[in-house]
Parts: C-alpha cells; sequence; structure tokens
C-alpha cells in the first residue's frame, strides 16, 4: 500500500539525485531539513520498531540509507526475491548474491518512481565522482566523452580561476599525453550554451512540428538501433564465450590439484582469480541482456521527447534536472585547428531516447570558443 506522505520524500530523493546531487548531499539535506529517518517514520506513524531504529537522532539519514533506497527495486513496482542469502546456519551474516540469481517479478504493485526517472538515477549512480574542493557541483559528471578516444572528460576548476575559465579536458590526454590523444580542450561555459541552445531548438522543432519530428527521429533511429544491437550482441557472445572457457579450465583446474599437479596453494590462488572473473561476468552478462531486450523492443522515443518538450518550456538557464531528463551524452571533437582560440569545434548531443550525429541534422551543434557570439551556437 502507498503511505501518501512517504512516497513524496521518495520521490523526492529520487528527483534530486537525477538532478546530479549524490547520497551524502541529499542525506545532509534531508537531515538539516529535519525529515524523519524511514526507521524513525514508521515508528512514529504505525508503531513498528526497526533494529536499526534510534529515537534518540530521528533525522539521522546516512549516505548508506539513501544508496540503497535508490537502488530498492520496490519503489519501481517491483519485488526481488533471493538478494541475500546466508553462508550457513551457523553464520547468519547476511550476503548479496549476485544480480543474475535474483528473482525479480515485476509490476506486482503499483510504482512510486517512473522508469525514466530510475534510468537517470540507475545511469547517474554509475559514474563515480572524484571528490573536490569546490562547493558547486559538476553537473556534467559522467556525460562528457572524447569523440576520439572515447574516454570521460575531466572538469578542471579551482578557487583561483573564475567560472568562465574552467574547462574539460580528455582524461586519455591528461594521463598518457599527446601521443595516444589530444587535449579536446572546451570551456565549461560553452557547454553549458550548446546544450541549452541544442535542447532549446530541438524542443522548439518537436513542439511546433511534432508530426515532423517523430517521422525524423523513428527513421534515424532504426539504422542506429540496428547498429547498436549488432555491438550489444557481439559483446554478449564474447563474454558467453569467456563464461564457458573458464569453466572449462576451473574443471581441469581442478583435475590437476585432485591428482598433484598443482599444489593446493596454487589451487587456492588460481581459483580465486577464476572466481572474481566469474563473478564479473555474471554481473555483466545479465546487464548486456536487458540492453540487448530494451534495444529490440525499442520503438521511437520521439513521442516522449515531444511530451517532455511541452513540460519545458521556460528553459532560460541549463540546471541539472533539465540536462539529466533530455541528455544522455555529450561528445567533445577536436577543434578543426589545434590550438585556435576561435577555430570551429563540434560538440555532439546524445539525448535521451536518439542521437544528433549527423552533420545534416537540423539540431547539430557546431561552435567555436567565441561563446558570446550570436553565430557560436548555429548548426
Amino acid at each position: 500500500m502507498v503511505d501518501d506522505e512517504a512516497v513524496q520524500i521518495v520521490r523526492r530523493i529520487f528527483a534530486m539525485c537525477a538532478s546530479g546531487l549524490g547520497p551524502s548531499q541529499i542525506a545532509r539535506q534531508l537531515k538539516g531539513e529535519q525529515i524523519l529517518s524511514p526507521s524513525m517514520y514508521a515508528y512514529t506513524k504505525y508503531g513498528i520498531s526497526h533494529s536499526g531504529l534510534n529515537t534518540e537522532r530521528p533525522y539521522n539519514w546516512t549516505s548508506d540509507m539513501v544508496a540503497d533506497l535508490l537502488e530498492n527495486m520496490v519503489y519501481l513496482g517491483h519485488t526481488v526475491n533471493m538478494r541475500y542469502s546466508t553462508k550457513s546456519y551457523k553464520d547468519k551474516k547476511k550476503r548479496e548474491r549476485p544480480k543474475s540469481e535474483w528473482l525479480i517479478f515485476e509490476n506486482t504493485h503499483e510504482a512510486l518512481v517512473d522508469q525514466e526517472t530510475w534510468d537517470i538515477v540507475q545511469e547517474v549512480r554509475s559514474h563515480k565522482r572524484r571528490r573536490t574542493n569546490m562547493d558547486e557541483q559538476n553537473m556534467f559528471s559522467g556525460l562528457v566523452y572524447c569523440a576520439d578516444c572515447g574516454k570521460p572528460m575531466v572538469l578542471h576548476r579551482a578557487h583561483t580561476m573564475k567560472p568562465e575559465q574552467t574547462n574539460f579536458t580528455c582524461r586519455t590526454y591528461k594521463k598518457e599525453g599527446s601521443a595516444v590523444c589530444t587535449a579536446h580542450y572546451i570551456r565549461e561555459v560553452a557547454i553549458k550554451e550548446i546544450v541549452l541552445e541544442t535542447i532549446r531548438r530541438t524542443a522548439e522543432f518537436a513542439r511546433n512540428y511534432p508530426e515532423k519530428f517523430a517521422e525524423y527521429i523513428q527513421q534515424k533511429q532504426s539504422t542506429e538501433v540496428a547498429k547498436e544491437i549488432k555491438m550489444v550482441e557481439r559483446e554478449l557472445s564474447a563474454m558467453r564465450k569467456c563464461d564457458a572457457e573458464l569453466d572449462t579450465v576451473f574443471k581441469r583446474m581442478y583435475e590437476d590439484s585432485a591428482l598433484g599437479r598443482v599444489s593446493n596453494e596454487q589451487f587456492r590462488l588460481l581459483s580465486e582469480a577464476y572466481s572474481k572473473e566469474k563473478a564479473q561476468l555474471a554481473e555483466a552478462i545479465p546487464a548486456a541482456i536487458e540492453r540487448l531486450e530494451k534495444l529490440r523492443s525499442s520503438v521511437a522515443n520521439a513521442r516522449n521527447f515531444i511530451a517532455k518538450a511541452r513540460k519545458y518550456t521556460d528553459m532560460t538557464e541549463l540546471t541539472p534536472e533539465l540536462l539529466r531528463v533530455f541528455v544522455s551524452k555529450i561528445i567533445v571533437y577536436e577543434k578543426e585547428v589545434k590550438y585556435s582560440r576561435h577555430a570551429p569545434q563540434m560538440v555532439r548531443i546524445r539525448f535521451r531516447g536518439f542521437d544528433l550525429n549527423e552533420a545534416e541534422d537540423p539540431f547539430f551543434a557546431k561552435t567555436t570558443e567565441k561563446v558570446d557570439s550570436a553565430d557560436a551556437l548555429s548548426a
């Protein structure tokens, strides 16, 4: 049964994470606003006592508590069984099982968050953030990538730098030098203006010409989805082959151990390494299967985009919420003339559900470092 009061807090926590806040930041904010912790709320409203209940600290939200909530599929309307188990009847400590062993029953009750919000949150949570001594949160965390090496780009920010001086640079270039990749330098304010203008332009087109927009995305997506399906199928095939080979190797290794061909210590070390790799595959294979199923069952996401375009009409600035709702990836190309301050530089915006990646796209962003120019953001 849905608790109307509690559901508002749950949805707010998911919205805060989708906007770019981490579990620690969310926990601090809830604690500062004196929002009752889940255990205290259950005790106060329903008289239910929990092992973690502390009546002396009723607002004791923790980052772990928030992180667990954000990963709990019960809020998506699903029931999950066999997630935890104990080692034996003597050892009662709960241990999380591999996701491939979970029993997931979908749509068993009313969902508290929609699938789109859930997907955004899981994507945000998948990107580890570097600790920083700057107060401002990087809204682009996990979104900006180098077009040539495919690696994330890092944000350079310091107290001695003016806001318009903060910039993104290719992580590979910073770590391994120009022999491997180039800088792909672009200022943060430039990316903000490019992304905001591209969202505005695309949303306006979608609102004014919904049928034409839907037809364009449908035609474009069919080719892209087919390419991505082939790529995921190849990755899945390689992982399954590796998993089968590990089973064969482990079986031979066990036979060698039984026959005394390898020592117990060698067997232990090798088995630990193989078990670790097997565990990684046990997580990766179901994720790839899930991704493949989504791709195969996907249809054009134009209607969803049009609905969002009609909802968000006042786009005066790029907020974390606006960014995460519309954009899934930002790909930065090297300037046409390296080290030139005003040389054109291509930026590709990948929206949620479709990708604007062709030069003939009416929404393809081409810019220069001269972001105050009216021509800077012209397609």
